[in-house]
């Protein structure tokens, strides 16, 4: 059964996004509805991003301090499939995809409708995730495209990988649960290893 109030908290979530890095020579995707603008000031451009404790990519951020940050078009099922249902722990699923290597050592993934670089400026433990503050690096653009939002995407989403998408929700949920009543009150100690 669906909560009610995380059903009402669906409304602030933000577009579907590819996020990606690397630690010590290994890397990682995954998909988030998590990222957003994260500075007032034009001048200093910055994006923030939760990424659940349970995931390999939240540990090679933490581990590098660096992560891409990928605006999907609305067309890119395969990259949500690719990055989304697996877990980096078990193959290397950048290998199905197109990337490049950014200006901090970060993959870059090549064919989306933008690409963020950032280097993570901040981290602040959130209970289940990790809240990142990162100053944007460099930008790459796409063509103009509609971009993935997350009601595209629950609305549009092929049944079968529904089923295995809601599945993985639910049970990444149960696992998160205990961890998100335990946040730890302690700063970010930096990198600890490079790209």
């Amino acid at each position: 059964m669906v909560d009610p109030l995380y059903e009402l908290l669906r409304h602030l979530t933000s577009p579907v996004v590819a996020v990606t890095t690397s630690a010590g020579g290994r890397r990682n995707g995954m998909i988030s509805n998590s990222a957003q603008r994260a500075s007032l000031v034009p001048s200093v451009p910055r994006v923030s991003l939760y990424v659940s404790k349970i995931n390999l990519t939240h540990d090679l951020i933490y581990a590098s301090g660096v992560f891409g940050l990928h605006l999907l078009r609305n067309d890119q099922w395969d990259v949500i499939w690719t990055l989304g249902l697996e877990s980096g722990r078990d193959r290397d699923k950048l290998s199905a995809l197109d990337v490049r290597v950014g200006e901090t050592g970060c993959p870059m993934l090549v064919d989306v409708r933008a690409a963020f670089e950032c280097r993570v400026t901040n981290a602040m433990d959130a209970g289940a995730a990790t809240f990142f503050l990162g100053d944007i690096v460099s930008v790459a653009e796409g063509p103009p495209a509609p971009v993935m939002t997350s009601d595209y995407f629950r609305a549009n989403m092929d049944p079968e990988k529904k089923r295995i998408y809601e599945a993985k929700l639910d049970e990444a949920q149960r696992a998160l649960e205990p961890l998100a009543r335990q946040i730890a009150l302690k700063p970010w100690p930096g990198p600890s290893v490079a790209p």
